[in-house]
């Protein structure tokens, strides 16, 4: 039987040539890629705080009780770059839309919203955001009458989210308005200790909040843990009241179209110019 040899290709000492080149390169892989991956992480966290959700600290108490101060929230901010505009009932963050914090004094961030902020997940102390509850949106007709609740559409909303003790509106009544295109009409849940809309009518949007200056929604209450909650549209308004407004005008212009093609359709009259 013949004896077959077994050949290995290498150094004499059976291990591969390039083992010794793997391993250098596995003994200083963790410095050159450590910028790589610090830097990986940072565009990871501005993609997030950019396109899809951001965490924003409450820093009054005019959200209560849905929100406390202190609580975090995460604001979803992916929806409106598909064209979604806020919904009544929302929880919504946005920007001051006219000085509404003037003069206000800004939260001292702690370590950990520092860190936050640093890496883009949490905004900026200078940066000034409020936090209210979306009550109307253009086309809507809102009110308040002293000792009665909010009306949207006329259509009586049952705000058990209120502050207890609290009056839909008894330290400012108002209305009714028209909310206009492109904005909302807001209020915070602790009603008697909120400048909302109702405060601000005499700036120059009215009152309302103009759509573009919306961060997003904010959909969950992440921390601390025993707060933890999500941020759901109460039932009150999937009220049918509430929508009859923008289905009547969906109606009209349904029972308008025929008119407006027969009108197209009849022949001009000479010499006449519109």
């Amino acid at each position: 039987m013949r004896n077959r040899k077994h050949t290995t290709s290498g150094n004499g000492d059976g291990q591969s040539p390039d083992r010794g080149g793997e391993g250098q390169r596995r003994r200083r892989s963790l410095w050159q890629e450590l910028p790589l991956l610090i830097g990986i992480a940072l565009l990871l966290a501005l993609v997030i705080k950019t396109f899809l959700v951001q965490a924003f600290s409450i820093p009054s108490d005019s959200m209560m009780n849905t929100l406390q101060r202190g609580d975090r929230v995460l604001v979803d901010k992916v929806t409106p770059w598909f064209g979604s505009e806020p919904g009544r009932g929302e929880v919504v963050v946005f920007h001051d839309p006219d000085g509404w914090l003037e003069g206000e004094p800004l939260p001292e961030p702690n370590a950990v919203q520092q860190v936050l902020s640093f890496i883009g997940l949490m905004p900026s102390a200078e940066e000034k955001d409020l936090i209210k509850r979306t009550i109307a949106v253009a086309g809507d007709t809102v009110e308040c009458k002293k000792g009665g609740p909010v009306e949207v559409n006329g259509a009586a909303l049952d705000e058990p989210y209120v502050y207890p003790g609290s009056a839909a509106c008894d330290d400012r009544p108002f209305g009714p308005l028209k909310v206009p295109d492109d904005k909302i009409w807001v209020m915070g849940d602790n009603r008697q200790n909120s400048q909302d809309s109702r405060y601000h009518m005499g700036d120059k949007n009215g009152g309302f909040v103009p759509v573009d200056q919306v961060v997003g929604r904010a959909v969950v209450v992440a921390w601390p843990l025993g707060h933890w909650s999500t941020l759901p549209v109460p039932e009150t308004y999937d009220q049918p009241g509430i929508h009859a407004a923008a289905a009547a005008d969906v109606l009209g212009l349904v029972a308008a179209a025929p008119v407006v093609l027969w009108r197209r359709r009849r022949p001009i009259a000479a010499g006449s110019a519109r």
